[in-house]
Parts: structure tokens; C-alpha cells; sequence
């Protein structure tokens, strides 16, 4: 073994034990605070254990992961082809306006969620024009996304309703099976919006393509190798561009699933979206891009929303600006403490296909 492949294996055996160890502390602490609360119940443990394994926190937890989650897949997708795409957010915020807006005119609402479906595809193979085709920055195309969507989408509300908020449509609803609707905390699961199920589906179907099918095998060996792709006949640059597009369908999901939830887009400051696109990128990267261990990631960083919300509403002493911000410090610590994840080695790299 050269020295180059120990390093590289001592690197990747070190970013798996960092994985393990704060996933370990992560459940070693939850485990404590359970035991805690159990034991003093009149205690802050007892109310964060209350808080933690409440119905409600799990089923905020839930909502609050569809937009994080469906953005996350995108992202998985175009980067294992090798095209970073950080304009996720731009993504979320087009097809949540989109959704709306098409919604309200046509009356259906699944009608607006293919709306905001198609809105966020069409900009993403814009942005796919741009960075395959005419081979601009990968990085600086995503921020024009982000930047672009985050100016139209406000604007058309403003010049559509005279607000950068829109008017409330119908919503989505919920899904829910009886008597397990019933059963304490896990009931959260069998009561929820058809956004959360159609999330579960696209979890189990990224990962299935991924590693069951030869598609999931072009896109990774389009990140990682494109040159071995292109030599065994496949085209690299319609690989891209699928992957590319399907990152846009899945975003353009979790966008539509956000606002139409709500039955209303909200345009102020960062908009509704409210960086759910950049706490994407951080789930697929903690979740080495692996579908599953991105939804766990996002279920972490939602549930630590969910609980934040729920410890505002009991009062329990801690400023309220402190506990606001806890789902965003942990974000940051987990950037520092699992370290640089592995890209895949072809990522941001434009490739001339040899004929």
C-alpha cells in the first residue's frame, strides 16, 4: 500500500470515528437527559424531557425537516455528479412562491405544487445551461440562484398582491391512520402532512437509485471519475444535466411543501426560507452524502427547531434570544467538530468529453 492510499485511509477512518463519536454523545445525552427528567421531574431536565419526548415536538420536527430534507437530496444528487450546486436556497425560495401563486389562480393545490415544482426546475437548469454548457463557476452560479430568487420572488408578490407577503390559499392538509394517530409521540408519525410521506418515499428512493441502479452509479462515477464514464460510453455532460435537474424537482418539492403547508409565501428578509437551503448543504455533507444519514442529519437540526419553539412557549429561564439560536450554533459545531467531509473528487471540475 502506497503512502498516499494509508493517508487517504487514516483520513477517511478518522472522519467515520468523528461521525460515530458525536452520533454516540448526541445519543449518550439524550439517553442522560431522559434518565434525568425521569428522576426530577420538577427540574429544567424534567421539563426538557417533557419538551423532547412530546407528540407535538416530534410532529414539528417532521414539518420542519420537509424543506431542510428535500433540498438536501438535490444536493446529493448534482454534487455526486460533480456539479456543486449552493444555489439550493434560491431553489426553495422560487418554488415556494411559485406554488402559491399558481395555486391561488388555479384553485387546486397539488396543481400549485406542481407549480413550484416546475419553477424551481426551470431555474435549475438555468443554472445547469449555465455552469455544464457555458462552464461558468459552479460557485458563483449558485449565489446568482440564491440572489436572483431572493429578488423575484418578493418583487412578484409585491407587483402581483401589493405585498411581499402573498394571500393565504388552501393547504395540503393532513394524512392520518387511525387509532396510530393515537399512540403517544411515535403518533406524530401517522398523523402528518402528505409532504412528510412523499419526503420518506424520496429518502428511500435516492438511496435506491443510488445504490441499486445504474444511473446511481453513473452520477457517482460522473463526480468521481468522468473520464472512466465517458470511456465506457456514457455522456458525462447528459448525466450532469439530469442530476442537475433532478436536484431542482426535489428542491422545488421541499419549497412547494413549505409555503403550501402553510398556505401562504412570505417574502420579508430572507424570505420564509430563511436559510433552509444552507442548512441543506451542511445535512448531506454530516450525512457524507448518503440519503438516510442526510434525513437524519436534518431530523437533528429540526428537532432542535421544534425543541427551541416548544422551551419559548414553557419559559424556563434562558433568554429567549439564547434558545433561538441553539438549532444554529449547533450547525456550527457540527462543521467544526466532524471536519472536512470528502468531495467527491471530480466536483466543481468541468470535463470535455473526448471524442
Amino acid at each position: 500500500m502506497s503512502d498516499a492510499d494509508r493517508s487517504e485511509g487514516e483520513s477517511l477512518l478518522k472522519r467515520y470515528s468523528t461521525r460515530a463519536l458525536v452520533a454516540g454523545v448526541t445519543i449518550a445525552s439524550v439517553v442522560a437527559l431522559l434518565l434525568a427528567g425521569l428522576l426530577f421531574p420538577d427540574s429544567l431536565a424534567g421539563t426538557l424531557s417533557d419538551a423532547l419526548t412530546s407528540r407535538n415536538t416530534l410532529a414539528s420536527a417532521l414539518r420542519l425537516s420537509v424543506p431542510i430534507a428535500f433540498a438536501a437530496l438535490g444536493g446529493i444528487f448534482a454534487e455526486k455528479s460533480g456539479v456543486i450546486n449552493i444555489g439550493l436556497e434560491g431553489l426553495l425560495i422560487i418554488s415556494a412562491f411559485s406554488a402559491i401563486y399558481v395555486a391561488d389562480i388555479t384553485g387546486g393545490v397539488w396543481i400549485g405544487f406542481a407549480g413550484g415544482v416546475v419553477a424551481s426546475t426551470l431555474l435549475a437548469a438555468l443554472f445547469a445551461v449555465v455552469t455544464i454548457g457555458f462552464r461558468a463557476d459552479q460557485i458563483i452560479a449558485g449565489l446568482a440562484v440564491w440572489l436572483i430568487a431572493l429578488g423575484l420572488a418578493p418583487f412578484a408578490s409585491q407587483v402581483i398582491y401589493s405585498s411581499p407577503n402573498t394571500p393565504t390559499v388552501a393547504t395540503t392538509g393532513s394524512i392520518t391512520v387511525p387509532v396510530l394517530a393515537d399512540l403517544p409521540f411515535f403518533g406524530a408519525l401517522f398523523s402528518a402532512s402528505p409532504s412528510v410521506y412523499m419526503l420518506f418515499a424520496a429518502v428511500f428512493g435516492s438511496w435506491y437509485v443510488f445504490e441499486r441502479t445504474a444511473f446511481g452509479r453513473w452520477i457517482r462515477a460522473s463526480g468521481e471519475n468522468p473520464k472512466a464514464l465517458d470511456t465506457a460510453g456514457v455522456s458525462v455532460t447528459h448525466v450532469r444535466y439530469a442530476a442537475v435537474l433532478i436536484s431542482g424537482v426535489l428542491a422545488g418539492m421541499g419549497g412547494a411543501a413549505l409555503s403550501l403547508d402553510l398556505g401562504q409565501f412570505t417574502g420579508n428578509g430572507p424570505t420564509m426560507v430563511n436559510g433552509k437551503g444552507f442548512i441543506a448543504i451542511v445535512a448531506y455533507l454530516f450525512g457524507n452524502y448518503n440519503p438516510v444519514g442526510a434525513f437524519l442529519s436534518t431530523m437533528l437540526f429540526a428537532g432542535l427547531d421544534a425543541l427551541q419553539t416548544v422551551l419559548q412557549l414553557q419559559g424556563i429561564g434562558i433568554p429567549r434570544q439564547l434558545i433561538r439560536i441553539t438549532p444554529f450554533v449547533v450547525v456550527i459545531l457540527v462543521l467544526a467538530l466532524v471536519g472536512r467531509t470528502r468531495l467527491p473528487e471530480a466536483a466543481g471540475e468541468h470535463y470535455d468529453t473526448e471524442e
